[in-house]
């Protein structure tokens, strides 16, 4: 994972947008059969401040999602902006055609950026989280003006400023490796999912955000949560070229969940932890899997790959607790079937016993 095997059109909004400057940021948007989120999170980072690189990776979608992205790109399907107060984020839609370049998975390996404002890749399968995040940012250090790589969910949107803050603080942080925003629910704007990250128990493998379901009204200190932060949230990650060729891309075994957990492991004593905190993201949450955060609302693949990944994290990284798992896993299992789950218990157990889940 340490081998990085390394060997747009200008959008018209935004004043810094339009200065002819090469993109220092890319960001990459993992795609799986929710093109219409993927659009709105386009459509949002399109009219941001700073000027980026944007990447989409299909994992093997089945959705139509290439041909409504090219015709949303050509602006055969107009793009109608959500209900609400997050409106204003993609009002009104960017001017179109939007220059949208699709490679091929044949073409992976030897293509290089150009002057797209927009690029799809197709992975051609379903390479989880972690895999189709490497695959984009492998394909945007092939830019040697790319100094990070902001993994960015595709339910997200992000205010015109967020790019531009993420840059900034992570240019202001000696020896950066990791950075994260404010991350606030879509559904429920006034509240935070997580400022910036999360804490991380070890005995149990779990954990809690940062300022999570506190209201935005609340001050907080940068720095103080800069510190407290175990891991940054996988929803809005952003990591910097050193860390890359230093650290290594995610550990692509995991699939689904704790990647960014692994991550913060293997960087321990080598590089800064920032936060963002100017940049201010909007998560649906769970859109692609149903992780959602809410209690006994996680789909059965979503409970199936946080029993497996947390069984790996331990293996891999704390071998002496590895064997706590499996009564912790046993625990999670019998509340699943006291609640009447047994579909999420059955799911739950062949993760436990390294069985797939079909």
């Amino acid at each position: 994972m340490n081998d990085l095997n390394l060997s747009l059109k200008q959008p018209v909004l935004g004043a810094r947008a339009q200065a002819d400057k090469r993109a220092r940021l890319a960001v990459i948007l993992v795609n799986w059969n929710r093109h219409a989120d993927t659009i709105e999170c386009l459509e949002s980072l399109l009219r941001a401040d700073e000027k980026t690189r944007i990447i989409v990776v299909d994992n093997g979608s089945t959705d139509g999602t290439v041909e409504r992205l090219k015709a949303w790109a050509a602006g055969v399907e107009a793009y109608e902006p959500p209900l609400g107060p997050l409106k204003r984020l993609t009002t009104p839609p960017f001017p179109k055609p939007v220059n949208l370049r699709v490679i091929e998975p044949h073409e992976l390996d030897s293509a290089k950026p150009g002057d797209e404002q927009v690029v799809l890749l197709l992975a051609g399968e379903n390479k989880g989280f972690s895999g189709g995040n490497n695959l984009g940012m492998r394909f945007a250090l092939e830019d040697p003006a790319i100094a990070y790589c902001w993994c960015l969910n595709n339910d997200t949107v992000v205010d015109p400023g967020a790019p531009g803050a993420v840059v900034s603080r992570m240019n202001a942080t000696h020896k950066v490796g990791m950075c994260g925003t404010q991350v606030r629910y879509y559904h429920r704007p006034g509240v935070w999912q997580a400022l910036n990250g999360q804490r991380f128990k070890l005995l149990t493998g779990q954990s809690r955000g940062i300022g999570t379901n506190v209201p935005v009204t609340r001050p907080f200190d940068p720095k103080k949560v800069a510190r407290e932060t175990d891991f940054v949230l996988g929803a809005s990650l952003a990591v910097s070229r050193a860390f890359l060729e230093t650290v290594g891309f995610m550990e692509e075994s995991y699939f689904l969940y704790f990647e960014e957990m692994d991550w913060s492991v293997r960087n321990r004593g080598r590089f800064a932890i920032a936060f963002a905190h100017g940049a201010i993201i909007y998560h649906k949450e769970g859109g692609s899997i149903g992780s959602s955060g809410q209690k006994g609302q996680r789909s059965e693949a979503s409970e199936y790959y946080l029993i497996r990944s947390r069984i790996r994290f331990y293996r891999r990284n704390f071998p002496l607790l590895w064997p706590l798992q499996y009564p912790l896993a046993m625990g999670l299992i019998t509340r699943r079937l006291l609640r009447r789950q047994p579909k999420k218990a059955a799911a739950m157990t062949r993760a436990m016993l390294g069985m797939s889940f079909d």
